[in-house]
């Protein structure tokens, strides 16, 4: 048998025991075993402990891009994408989630109102005080409590 045939041998044997222990693990993840069953049982309300102010989580929004205003007659558009860091009580972590999609439009609609020349100028403290002004300016506009205490910048791309 040649090297190359041997190294081939064991590549496969290799993809197939990668493949058996990702099956056995998706299958042992999803409850197929009594004892994952019986440690995922949820545990009664009145058990838990009580829920800290003080203990954030942070939430991401990834992927929000949009298109900068240029001068007319530039030959390349210019974008803008960053992704946003949401610092948030534990106990509203949840609602922080169900609103990704308001939180999204809300940083859209603030974001394409820069033009290449603002943007690149602006600092990431800048832009972040801008995008806390924006939601601030919206939740108070809808009356409702923001679900999170701050945003952060987490990725920031001006081209």
């Amino acid at each position: 048998m040649s090297f190359g045939k041997i190294v081939a041998a064991l590549v496969g044997v290799a993809v197939v025991a990668v493949g058996i222990g990702v099956g056995a693990t998706w299958w042992l993840m999803k409850g197929g075993s009594a004892i994952a069953s019986a440690e995922a049982a949820p545990v009664p309300e009145e058990e838990l402990p009580p829920v800290d102010d003080r203990i954030y989580k942070y939430v991401s929004l990834e992927k929000v891009i949009v298109m900068l205003r240029g001068v007319e007659g530039e030959p390349a558009p210019h974008y803008l994408a960053l992704d946003l860091v949401f610092k948030t009580p534990e106990k509203q972590e949840r609602i922080a989630r169900e609103q990704m999609p308001l939180l999204r439009s809300v940083a859209v609609k603030e974001l394409s109102t820069l033009t290449m020349d603002r943007a690149g100028k602006m600092t990431v403290e800048e832009l972040t005080a801008t995008m806390n002004k924006a939601f601030s300016d919206r939740y108070a506009r809808d009356r409702q409590e923001r679900p999170f205490v701050d945003v952060m910048i987490g990725k920031l791309i001006v081209e």
